[in-house]
């Protein structure tokens, strides 16, 4: 079953025409890649998805309702990273996300943390935080919320190959639960069961 779709999306930018006709589906389980050069739109796409900007045209909707109809259970199901990690420098790494962790959730924490290789920096002060490292600190923070999509934007800006490999690990353990993952890219993910929207073509 359908579970995220939107249908015939269009954005403009400056009065000028970013893209038109856009159709996508994701269903549990599902991952779909948004590919194509700079100013395309993928991060336009992504933020329609999340319900933060309004299509020019067309719906984007959660089992047939458009999301613009309750935008607070929207986000509920949304685990959104954009290019900023949105960290907390001055709370610790474990800190961090402890803000997201529902309650009693010093464990799924902790396992968060261990997906993203952070597990022995979880007292340290998140300013100290290599680039990378913040990261990988954002990307556990997936993992901490009960979110069934995840949205990601350039996810793996920072990161080098073993970083990659991980998330790449993180994303598959999403998907296998029945999550749904829509994430722009310019870099190949580890997903072979991808698929694939180009936009700008």
């Amino acid at each position: 079953m359908r579970v995220l779709s939107g249908e015939t999306l269009a954005a403009m930018r400056a009065e000028r025409l970013v893209f038109a006709h856009v159709d996508l589906t994701v269903a549990p389980g599902e991952a779909l890649l948004l590919r194509g050069p700079n100013g395309a739109g993928k991060s336009t796409v992504i933020r329609m998805l999340a319900g933060l900007l309004r299509p020019t045209a067309g719906v984007v909707a959660w089992q047939g309702e458009d999301i613009r109809a309750d935008l607070v259970a929207h986000a509920g199901r949304v685990a959104m990273l954009g290019h900023q990690d949105a960290i907390k420098p001055a709370l610790s790494v474990a800190g961090n996300l402890d803000l997201f962790a529902p309650r009693g959730g010093a464990g799924r924490v902790m396992a968060a943390l261990s997906a993203l290789g952070l597990e022995r920096l979880a007292d340290l002060p998140a300013r100290l935080l290599s680039a990378g490292q913040k990261r990988r600190l954002a990307l556990a923070r997936l993992a901490v919320r009960e979110a069934a999509l995840w949205l990601l934007d350039e996810p793996t800006l920072g990161l080098d190959d073993a970083s990659i490999g991980r998330l790449g690990t993180l994303l598959a353990e999403h998907l296998a639960a029945g999550g749904m993952l829509v994430a722009a890219t310019h870099v190949a993910l580890p997903l072979p069961n991808a698929r694939v929207l180009r936009l700008g073509a």
